[in-house]
């Protein structure tokens, strides 16, 4: 092989590359704002799931739990505040589980959904569950802890899977309530609106 045939093979070989650089930034660019929009609307109507009885929901502003973009919502029926809605993140056994909690005016926990994680399946990924979702339900932040023994005071572990169980319950959900009562409750005269970022 000679100099020249190495000159034209790594010539070709750079033409590849950018030719398939090309096409993979224009799909990028094409599918990003489609993909950003699906995940929009997804979390809209996750949004809608936990306070069906609202008729607005809206961003109140920002927080980063374990360094992730996370938003917190305030949830209306006309004038009147329902409650508050928190996106956290737990650490779980193999991912961080990104959560939506819904409070009440009192930041009790109404109900929780599970917007993405990567969880063992068969064992963690039980936290997408109904009845382990259902255990939330009603915990103030004094009774968001998980037991391994039978309770209803506090939140019962999945059998196999208390590392997810504690991601979900003592780590998502009960920072998302307690940074909703440091920030909403006690950051201002209650007027929400003063906590955009």
């Amino acid at each position: 092989m000679t100099g020249k045939d190495i000159v034209k093979i790594t010539l070709n070989l750079v033409v590849i590359y950018v030719i398939g650089g090309l096409i993979l930034a224009l799909v990028y660019a094409t599918a990003s704002p489609v993909i950003f929009k699906n995940n929009e609307k997804a979390k809209q109507e996750a949004l809608k799931q936990l306070m069906p009885d609202a008729d607005a929901i809206n961003k109140v502003g920002d927080w980063a739990p374990h360094e992730k973009h996370a938003e917190y919502f305030v949830a209306k029926k006309g004038d009147e505040t329902l409650g508050y809605v928190v996106q956290s993140f737990g650490k779980g056994y193999s991912s961080y589980i990104d959560t939506l909690i819904a409070v009440d005016k009192d930041y009790t926990v109404r109900k929780i959904n599970i917007l993405h994680h990567a969880e063992t399946p068969g064992l963690g990924d039980e936290i997408e569950l109904d009845y382990f979702k259902d255990r939330l339900k009603g915990k103030d932040i004094d009774h968001l802890k998980v037991m391994k023994t039978e309770t209803t005071e506090y939140v019962e572990a999945i059998s196999g899977a208390t590392i997810s169980s504690r991601a979900v319950t003592e780590d998502a959900v009960k920072n998302g309530v307690n940074f909703l009562i440091k920030t909403v409750k006690e950051g201002g005269s209650g007027n929400v609106s003063e906590h955009h970022n």
